[in-house]
């Protein structure tokens, strides 16, 4: 026998997930908030909006969930929504990473390939080392020269503590290079409070020549730790971040800076901030890991040895296997100057490093 069906007949199985269907689709957020990242810490994101503006304020945000596996760093330009007022105990939303014009990064080691993103949109890179205590090490100096270049950062080499050794024989070494030196001596020791830290106190002139050339740019500041980074932040920048000294045993500095912060820079002369000119201080770094830098990059961080690659047969790795490599005939000529020859063996130290060569050493 027929049966007439109709809709009371039809029987739906309810979503155990809710009757709306979940969509991948995510707000514009066309109207939001654009701010400078300028710390972060645990989870939570300190940034500055209306930058040089009548409303310049800092506000703290927390990442939206779509954004939980990307990593925000200092330097990142970011869309805020929600509470944007920067008043006491109020949260944004992080909901957009905007697109970065530059990247420093570095990895663990030479072997490791997980990315360590230390800071975006910097503009050059200040490698600071000290004269003496601790001594410095054209290896790091080397490692950094790679990973400015490879960030497309303008380096810069500050050199301190120069009254307590003279830095020549620094000098000596990267005298063919063409990239601004600046060298600062520490003219005494500021008195402090209980409580309070001790602070060395620098030559004037060195600090007025550092910030011309900081000037309008944002610079990051790398070294190891004791180095006297934390010391020529505060002079400026005007703020009273720690420092440190050197332990007498090691011979290593003790960490002043446990994350990366951007600070203004201010007029050394007036001092009232500098339009457009940051200052990012980093945590000290003991290794510069440059597993994730192409290894026919790294000549490019050595342009006193680069033109002696013209005289290579063709397919030359230029590592010490390589026959009639054209770097030893460049070095052997001159033309790379009297520390030609350690700057060959540092380039081929830090190629067979990158390549894997367990040869390698540091």
């Amino acid at each position: 026998m027929a049966r007439d069906w109709d809709e009371s007949d039809v029987r739906i199985r309810p979503n155990k997930k809710g009757s709306k269907p979940r969509t991948k689709d995510r707000p514009a957020h066309a109207d939001a908030l654009i701010g400078r990242i300028i710390t972060v810490d645990r989870g939570r994101y300190t940034a500055i909006v209306d930058e040089a503006g009548p409303d310049e304020r800092l506000l703290v945000a927390a990442r939206a969930r779509e954004l939980r596996r990307s990593p925000v760093v200092v330097g990142d330009f970011v869309a805020l929504v929600g509470d944007t007022s920067g008043e006491p105990d109020t949260l944004a939303r992080l909901v957009r990473i905007e697109d970065r014009r530059t990247l420093l990064r570095r990895s663990a080691d030479d072997t490791d390939p997980v990315e360590r993103v230390l800071v975006a949109n910097a503009d050059q890179l200040v490698i600071v080392v000290a004269a003496a205590n601790p001594e410095p090490r054209t290896g790091f100096i080397d490692r950094a020269l790679v990973a400015a270049y490879d960030a497309g950062l303008d380096p810069l080499l500050l050199i301190t503590k120069t009254d307590v050794k003279d830095p020549a024989e620094l000098l000596a070494h990267y005298e063919q290079l063409d990239f601004t030196i600046v060298l600062s001596r520490t003219v005494g020791q500021g008195s402090a409070q209980p409580g309070e830290h001790r602070t060395a106190h620098l030559e004037s002139d060195a600090v007025e020549r550092l910030s011309e050339h900081l000037a309008g740019k944002v610079s990051v500041l790398v070294g190891h730790s004791g180095v006297g980074k934390s010391t020529m932040v505060n002079a400026l920048t005007g703020s009273n971040r720690a420092t440190g000294g050197v332990n007498a045993v090691t011979g290593r500095g003790r960490h002043t800076s446990s994350s990366a912060l951007a600070l203004k820079l201010v007029d050394v002369q007036t001092g009232e901030p500098s339009p457009g000119s940051w200052i990012i201080d980093t945590p000290g770094i003991r290794s510069f890991g440059l597993a994730l830098v192409d290894p026919n990059r790294i000549l490019r961080a050595f342009p006193d040895l680069e033109p002696g690659i013209e005289d290579c047969p063709r397919g030359c790795k230029h590592d010490d296997d390589a026959p009639e490599c054209g770097l030893d005939g460049w070095v052997s000529a001159g033309h790379a100057g009297d520390s030609g020859p350690a700057r060959l063996a540092s380039f081929r130290r830090l190629l067979a490093a990158v390549s894997g060569s367990p040869t390698a050493t540091n």
